[in-house]
């Protein structure tokens, strides 16, 4: 099977590139082309042979470039790493397409449980009341055009055709559509020409959405319910959330307007499908009832449609889907403002809401099933049935998020000038709960349409205003999350509450009620140790047990990102794993659940990784069949590029939490492993801070020593690279910290400090050796740091650190970082029982090593450029270079941001 893949990988990388070469032989000359293999020959060699000839014949071809050709060779590139992508993609969705009981599906799961006396009925139970949501976010780590995507997605389909043609006329017409796609795709501009802004943002999430994660997820159902059985009720507990339009944090362009255009833009999707698959049912069910019988509530259904047709007198069917359709037709005009794309026969009311949509399509249903048997319990209609279950009206639950900053500011100013408090901020925590749960206990409001409010309160006020509108329009599951970002203590989470109180989302009691629930973000090292006590705090207040006692559950977010960037990988994924564990027993203190939100970037040191693995890893009794977790930036496409790769993700999400809810615990976290752990987080994270945070000059050097500035003029994202103006690690986004080393092919916070921890903590190496082929969770941790150092390269590193001015600094700073790779590889190397790296792991080696040829020439190009730039040379050439080998770096290394 390793062999195989590597084999195929090296086969499909060549064709593509032999047909991108070919494209760029036609349209831009031999010499061209020439220029370029020459480049790419070079660059094999060098890593082939490793010596310093090679390097300096690579070294030479490099610096011969002129700046015209630079852009140019840098493009070239940056597409021969896409078609590498595409290639690794196509064999993903090979593996999908043979069905086979690999672990990381549901079939294999069953195979795996079934082992341990747990069958079909368990899962089938712990399915029933499960709920698995990726949540899809704008973070600015993919840097690629959405045209890109589109095209490489067009290459994609071309390839995935041609392995299934047959005979020559078909696979001749195949490989001129190919070049003919790979032609467009070789002069498709690579980089954006201006900052996209939060509505590009949508559109590009949503077109995800569209383009595979709708039409993916009910065949998936369907693919589920045959392998547990026709007779088992499988609940719709697949549901698809969003960050884009509603997360305001540190993005002052997420208004109450751009709100409503995320809903309105992600109901016309949902409703256009379902209109497609009602007028498709139309044209298909014509069912006589001379020839055959149907129910009486399909009768009713359809004399009540008012079809008065002559041609479809005796076909109920149609003339019930006539009537759905009018129905289905008029709530769209209502929810998006826009006529349906086709006409309905006759105009009739909108549905109140998706569940009455869903009764009329059942009852087409039912009647089918009952006459014409279990044929017709799958098609159109069923997997119709299931979009409306998962999807409803609104597409994606848009989750609400803001900074515990905002909150007390306008809530210290909501309570000042309603003459309730008036040195709100002044109060201590507990004066501030006491004021907080007073007025959650009567239906007093604060805000006064009579009352001169700043204008951060009054756009606040005006997003929660417009928030109560959206899920009146759209339903109660268009928006339930409102995440606190920041929350240091109870008073954070009880603001929200006299905010939602505001317009109605929180109800006084008795007994008090919310619509749209508060949950906690614990970023920090210090937050999420302080996160029990936190919660156990909040959780205590009785107004607050009231409230969540219909619902009998609390979400937590934990946060990757910013607990790596404050603490380092090691002592970040320690912490996480420990509050995980420790949060589900202080909600069930309270008589609670505890649900998971996973804040995981694509980067190993914002979470990324294996999610498959990481729920294998996560802590016992932490999941219990419902998660959370979010899906950033150039992971996004990576997953959800098109419905094959869409339907393979979702499963391999499902099975982890399958696997994770019902498996035996492993042993591991016993408390002798917890304080060899401890011991170890510690001394990383001293390592990590000593660097990081006590380096005289250390953020100079960052600056100097990776490409953050040139990312920040990138057009990626929406959001500011920095919290603040300064130019310091702490104003840092956790992103553009993670992806600058990425570029730089330094990784530091995917691994820095460990090696440390092994040499200072006094946990002995076979103890270490012992939990990596016992414990997932530390097996997982250490894999994810394998993949990290195999991408990483010093040699190119050092490179970067030359950039530094300060060249002292520079040799002080990359001393220490050489000094604690060579430790961390070398305990990893003896813990993982490996003479190199991803010796066990041959599939990811061969990725990694089909990419690293084309990706080494990207970053000399890419340090050569920006120190010309630095240097004060303007030309826009500069610039267009340094992005797109950005632009190809990211593309190569793939999980960067």
């Amino acid at each position: 099977m390793t062999v195989q893949f590597s084999d195929e990988l090296r086969k499909t990388v060549r064709f593509l590139g032999r047909v991108l070469g070919d494209v760029i032989r036609t349209q831009d000359g031999d010499a061209v082309f020439e220029q370029i293999e020459d480049i790419r020959q070079a660059s094999v060699g060098f890593h082939r042979e490793g010596t310093s000839a090679a390097a300096e014949a690579l070294a030479r071809r490099l610096g011969a470039l002129t700046l015209s050709d630079t852009v140019r060779f840098a493009h070239s590139f940056a597409c021969f790493l896409q078609m590498t992508n595409i290639a690794e993609d196509q064999l993903q969705r090979r593996r999908s397409r043979l069905g086979e009981a690999r672990p990381d599906t549901l079939a294999g799961a069953l195979e795996a449980l079934s082992e341990a006396g747990i069958g079909r009925t368990e899962v089938a139970a712990l399915l029933s009341s499960a709920l698995i949501s990726p949540v899809l976010t704008a973070h600015p780590s993919e840097v690629r055009r959405k045209s890109v995507i589109d095209r490489q997605s067009a290459i994609a389909q071309v390839l995935d055709r041609l392995e299934a043609a047959r005979g020559r006329a078909d696979h001749e017409a195949l490989e001129r559509e190919l070049v003919r796609q790979m032609s467009i795709f070789w002069r498709t501009r690579l980089l954006r020409p201006a900052r996209i802004g939060v509505a590009d943002e949508i559109e590009t999430t949503v077109s995800f959405m569209e383009r595979s994660l709708l039409p993916a997820t009910p065949k998936l159902y369907a693919d589920w319910q045959r392998t547990l059985g026709r007779e088992a009720a499988l609940g719709s507990f697949l549901k698809l959330g969003s960050w884009v339009g509603g997360d305001r944090d540190g993005n002052p362009f997420v208004t109450a307007e751009v709100m409503r255009q995320a809903l309105r833009r992600q109901s016309r999707v949902a409703l256009r499908s379902y209109l497609e698959s009602v007028n498709q049912l139309g044209a298909e069910l014509s069912i006589s009832t001379r020839l055959a019988e149907v129910t009486p509530e399909l009768r009713a259904l359809a004399e009540a449609a008012h079809d008065a047709s002559p041609h479809r007198a005796d076909e109920p069917y149609r003339r019930a889907l006539t009537g759905i359709y009018a129905r289905l037709a008029a709530t769209y005009l209502l929810l998006t403002g826009e006529p349906p794309p086709r006409r309905p026969q006759h105009e009739a009311p909108a549905y109140g809401a998706p569940a009455e949509f869903r009764a009329e399509l059942q009852t087409v249903l039912d009647s089918l099933v009952a006459i014409h048997g279990e044929a017709f319990a799958e098609g159109t209609l069923p997997d119709l049935i299931r979009s409306v279950d998962v999807f409803g009206f609104h597409l994606a639950s848009l989750d609400m998020r803001q900074n515990s900053a905002v909150h007390e500011r306008v809530t210290a100013e909501l309570l000042r000038k309603a003459g309730a408090a008036d040195r709100y901020e002044e109060l201590d925590e507990e004066a501030r709960c006491e004021v907080l749960l007073a007025e959650l206990g009567h239906p007093r409001l604060l805000a006064s349409p009579f009352t001169d409010f700043s204008e951060e309160t009054r756009k606040e006020l005006e997003i929660l205003h417009t928030a109560a509108e959206l899920r009146r329009r759209y339903g109660p599951e268009a928006i339930r999350a409102y995440i606190v970002s920041n929350t240091t203590s109870v008073s954070d989470l009880l603001e929200v509450y006299v905010l939602l109180k505001e317009v109605g989302l929180f109800r006084p009691g008795p007994p008090p009620r919310a619509e749209v629930f508060a949950e906690p973000l614990f970023e920090t090292i210090p937050d999420l140790r302080a996160a029990p006590q936190t919660m156990a705090g909040y959780l205590a207040q009785p107004l607050i047990r009231e409230m969540l006692a219909p619902v009998g559950l609390q979400e937590v977010m934990i946060g990757y990102s910013d607990s790596n960037k404050d603490g380092s990988y090691l002592t970040s994924t320690w912490e996480l794993h420990k509050t995980s564990r420790a949060l589900v027993g202080v909600a069930a203190e309270a008589g609670l659940r505890l649900q998971l939100f996973h804040g995981r970037g694509g980067a190993v040191g914002r979470g990324g990784g294996s999610s498959f693995e990481a729920l294998l890893a996560q802590p016992a009794g932490t999941v219990g069949g419902r998660i959370r977790v979010t899906e950033q930036g150039e992971v996004v496409a990576n997953k959800y590029a098109d419905p094959e790769l869409a339907r393979q993700s979702l499963e391999t999400l499902a099975t982890g939490v399958v696997l994770s809810s019902l498996r035996r615990a492993s042993e591991g976290a016993s408390p002798t492993v917890a304080a060899a752990m401890d011991k170890l987080g510690q001394a990383a994270m001293q390592a990590y801070r000593q660097l990081v945070y006590d380096t005289p000059g250390f953020a100079d050097y960052f600056f100097q020593a990776t490409p953050v500035s040139e990312i920040a003029d990138l057009n990626i994202g929406s959001r500011p690279t920095s919290r603040q103006a300064t130019r310091t690690i702490q104003g840092l986004r956790a992103i553009p910290w993670v992806f600058s080393w990425s570029q730089s092919r330094t990784m530091l916070p995917g691994w820095y400090g460990f090696g440390s921890a092994i040499a200072r903590s006094g946990v002995s190496l076979g103890q270490l050796e012992e939990l990596q082929q016992s414990w997932p969770f530390f097996a997982t941790t250490l894999a994810n740091m394998e993949m990290v150092l195999a991408k990483g390269d010093l040699g190119i590193a050092a490179r970067y650190a030359d950039l530094v001015e300060d060249k002292a600094l520079s040799a002080s700073v990359f001393g220490q970082i050489r000094a604690e790779w060579d430790r961390t590889l070398e305990a990893l190397l003896t813990i993982t029982g490996q003479s190199a790296l991803l010796e066990r792991s041959p599939d990811l080696a061969a990725a990694i090593r089909t990419r690293v040829p084309y990706v080494d020439p990207l970053n000399h190009l890419q340090i050569e450029l920006i120190r010309r730039r630095r240097a004060g040379d303007d030309q826009e050439a500069v610039r267009e270079g340094i992005h797109v080998t950005i632009n190809g770096i990211s593309a190569g290394l793939r999980n960067t941001g």
